[in-house]
């Protein structure tokens, strides 16, 4: 492999888990802080795409970002009120909203199953003419996702360190206690998944101008990436403050993006690759409990070597 071909993988890498970070990040606020393992990501990372691209095919392409968070907040408002409002199990609400977000999407795209961009501007092409002529020129796209994931990142983090801020992670943490103290634990968690479910539509937005096409599937094992992703992220920076804990979270979409590219590099047929999705899954939740079990197994088959 040339070092241009390592360079070039890399840079895919990092563009790629950089707008998954976005997920990640939304995850990282409902399931970490606020305690709620939402399924409905795969939808609405769908939805964030096929808003943001329609938005973007009627030539609003800088639009399509604030319509693409609006409406992953409708469908995080949605999920918060069955789990909250009409007494539904976290889990199966997630379900219920995942499972109704795949016909909202397709009456969105007109019944069709793919909406193309490559004859329409995005958010990328804006700014590869801005920099036209320039020796940043073919970094364009990676700019524009820098750039918006920086911004979430501090948004998130001075968020969390607010008054609504603390009360969504108290709530996560005990939510008999935030009764007590007079917070209301429907309003944090209403709020909490919207903002998440923003970041998660946010990023289906950036990732269909990216590739100038969507796809009905593409949100499709999003909750398992960003799920590996998060306890990646986690394993790095788990037990710092929240500022370092969020760019675990970048990290961690990066490194599962890496491995992943490099995965395709062995030329693996298209059906291994959600195998090799859930490899990467069992790795990351399963390695913390094998490095604590690693003195227990060393000892115990020191002890058997010893009775050979």
């Amino acid at each position: 492999m040339s070092f241009d071909s390592i360079l070039t993988l890399g840079q895919t890498a990092l563009e790629l888990g950089l707008i998954s970070s976005l997920t990640v990040l939304a995850l990282f606020l409902s399931y970490s802080m606020l305690n709620v393992c939402d399924l409905s990501t795969d939808g609405c990372f769908t939805l964030g795409a096929v808003v943001g691209a329609s938005v973007a095919l009627s030539g609003h392409p800088f639009l399509a970002i604030p319509a693409a968070m609006a409406i992953g907040m409708v469908s995080g408002f949605v999920t918060a009120l069955l789990q909250t409002k009409m007494g539904i199990d976290s889990l199966l609400a997630g379900i219920i909203v995942n499972t109704a977000l795949y016909s909202v999407n397709i009456g969105i795209m007109n019944g069709a199953s793919l909406l193309n961009l490559n004859n329409s501007d995005t958010v990328f092409t804006k700014m590869r003419s801005v920099l036209e002529n320039t020796p940043l020129a073919g970094q364009y796209k990676l700019i524009v996702i820098t750039i918006t994931v920086v911004l979430v990142a501090v948004v998130l983090g001075l968020f969390l360190r607010t008054r609504l801020g603390l009360a969504i992670r108290a709530t996560g943490n005990n939510p008999d206690m935030v009764r007590s103290s007079s917070i209301n634990p429907v309003k944090t968690t209403i709020i909490g998944l919207c903002i998440s479910n923003a970041f998660t539509a946010l990023s289906g937005c950036l990732l269909a101008q990216s590739q100038k096409s969507v796809s009905i599937d593409i949100g499709t094992g999003m909750v398992t990436v960003a799920l590996a992703s998060l306890l990646i992220g986690g394993a790095f920076f788990g037990k710092g403050k929240i500022p370092l804990r969020i760019f675990g979270m970048v990290v961690g979409a990066f490194v599962f993006r890496l491995v992943y590219t490099i995965a395709l590099r062995f030329n693996l047929p298209a059906f291994m690759l959600k195998f090799v999705s859930s490899v990467i899954v069992i790795l990351a939740i399963s390695g913390p409990y094998l490095k604590k079990q690693l003195p227990y197994l060393k000892r115990r088959f020191g002890k058997e070597r010893t009775h050979a």
